[in-house]
């Protein structure tokens, strides 16, 4: 009864193979490392109620990210987005006034049009989680609250060079917001909301 049992269920598994050509001899892993382009959103309320010109604005920057793919199925998959803490400088009306640390780990659902073919283009959403630290506004006058919990979206393309390699595009929306204390009091709340443009490299294992 066991053989039977197990002659059954390798000769399903072969069904779902021949089913889905190629996703039973390709490893489930995709690892990516891209160059990202942060360019937050700059849509902070005005300092203290004042003028619409006494904003909070952060800078923009490029930094290197990593991310590791779990593939359910060909269609699926579930990826996570890393990074190591990033420095962004703050001003306020065009004046440096201090920087802060974040680092922005985020947790992907995609769903992938074309799996196996040389153009896999792709959609994502989830959630992104960002530790902020290290915050030195106004000479340590200002702080931001607290850490950001937001949704992010996410579309991009694979373009596969061989069975391993592929070349990445990707642009991704997230949400990241925190209130801003200047001695005590809150003064603002800042709307960094980045829009992420990357390019990079993918390996299958």
């Amino acid at each position: 009864m066991k053989k039977s049992m197990l002659k059954l269920m390798v000769a399903a598994l072969g069904l779902v193979g021949a089913a889905v050509p190629g996703w039973a001899q390709e490893s489930p892993w995709l690892v990516r490392v891209r160059a990202v382009h942060i360019d937050p959103a700059d849509k902070s309320d005005p300092v203290g109620g004042t003028g619409a010109s006494d904003r909070l604005h952060v800078s923009s920057k490029w930094i290197p990210e990593v991310d590791i793919s779990y593939f359910l199925t060909p269609n699926w998959a579930a990826e996570l987005v890393l990074t190591y803490p990033q420095k962004h400088d703050v001003t306020l009306d065009g004046q440096r006034i201090g920087t802060f640390k974040h680092v922005p780990p985020t947790l992907l659902a995609q769903y992938h049009f074309l799996p196996g073919a040389q153009f896999d283009p792709y959609v994502g959403a989830g959630v992104n989680y960002t530790l902020i630290s290290n915050v030195d506004i106004l000479n340590g006058a200002g702080r931001l609250e607290h850490d950001s919990i937001g949704a992010a979206l996410q579309a991009g393309v694979d373009f596969r060079i061989d069975g391993k390699w592929s070349v990445n595009l990707d642009v991704k929306k997230v949400r990241i917001r925190s209130d801003v204390d200047i001695n005590g009091a809150r003064a603002s709340r800042v709307r960094i909301d980045p829009v992420l443009l990357g390019v990079g490299v993918g390996y299958r294992f």
